[in-house]
């Protein structure tokens, strides 16, 4: 019985080797898939992998439970679960089984999904944040204004030194859908629903000069259809059905949540997956799941949901134009 589970394992640590033992001692057989380098890079931010792909496979294969590595590039295992058909297919507990990638398929094979729980306090990025936090000084100055506008500086110094490519690929993404007679739908909730209905009004009208009506539809607009699937259904389906309802395969979702882990998002991510629909994700230095379930994300090098909402919407001008620029050529 063949198990398999993916992951980056980029810092192996005693989280990952109780999972890894779990999930083995489920079958006969354990294939764990790695992210790539690259594929790393685009849904953990510039700085990671810390070890390389070569690397961590040669580590995991030291372990007794681990019969074998694949590595793939594509932003989920989707392509190697088909190619595998496990019987077993394992993620760890902070993933619900309607956001595994992969899980529809195992199943409809006669496979079973298990979610294992993690080993509490056990995370690569935390352990990564708290070395980070203890080689750097404690700011003293107490003059809020002056500290939020060097913040902010240096954010978006750090998104021009590092996201140059994945906003000119999260860019292309949508050019793409748009050329090809898709639509963009957007969501996002809180400030982030604002910045739904903010890039929605900029390509159904204009940015700056005149073109061609785009279609955009902000998914957080529509109190009528928000309260009745929240009161029908659940709040985590508020945008999941009208994806649902409204998105066709070629078209593509803005998924915004600057930590990555809205549920509502995610579901909207899910389903847009499902219907052939392109992802374009949109959050902060720890939104790994949304990237993770995205076919190109923007990972804002931050945790501060302000700074994160502050570049998002730079960067969505900064799509406005280019897409603007796109569609003004004779």
């Amino acid at each position: 019985m063949i198990v398999f589970t993916n992951g980056c394992f980029d810092v192996l640590h005693k989280g990952h080797v109780q999972l890894l033992q779990k999930a083995r001692a489920l079958g006969s057989s354990l294939i764990v898939a790695i992210n790539s380098d690259e594929s790393v890079r685009s849904i953990k931010g510039p700085g990671r992998p810390v070890f390389s792909a070569e690397d961590r496979a040669e580590v995991l294969l030291a372990l007794n439970c681990v019969d074998e590595v694949r590595v793939f590039d594509e932003p989920t295992p989707q392509r190697l679960i088909e190619e595998i058909q496990p019987d077993v297919l394992v993620k760890g507990g902070d993933w619900n089984e309607d956001e595994i990638v992969g899980a529809d398929f195992v199943r409809k094979h006669g496979g079973k999904v298990v979610t294992i729980p993690l080993v509490k306090g056990y995370s690569t990025s935390d352990i990564l944040e708290r070395l980070v936090k203890k080689t750097q000084s404690a700011k003293s100055s107490v003059d809020e204004i002056a500290n939020s506008l060097s913040e902010h500086s240096e954010v978006m110094t750090e998104v021009n030194n590092q996201l140059y490519e994945p906003i000119r690929t999260c860019a292309a993404v949508l050019i793409r859908s748009l050329k090809q007679g898709g639509k963009i739908l957007i969501c996002g909730n809180g400030g982030s629903a604002a910045d739904a209905q903010h890039i929605a009004a900029e390509l159904v009208g204009r940015y700056e000069n005149e073109r061609r009506a785009l279609p955009a539809i902000a998914l957080t607009t529509d109190t009528s259809a928000l309260t009745a699937l929240a009161n029908d259904y659940d709040y985590s389906r508020i945008f999941a059905r009208q994806v649902e309802a409204l998105a066709h395969k070629g078209d593509c979702l803005i998924a915004i949540s600057t930590s990555g882990e809205s549920e509502n998002v995610i579901a909207a991510a899910m389903t847009a997956r499902n219907l052939g629909c392109s992802v374009v994700g949109m959050t902060g230095e720890k939104g790994k799941k949304l990237a993770s379930l995205s076919d190109a994300s923007l990972m804002i090098p931050s945790a501060r949901t302000a700074r994160i909402q502050e570049a998002h919407i730079t960067v969505a001008h900064i799509w406005c134009e280019l897409i603007e620029k796109e569609f003004n050529k004779s």
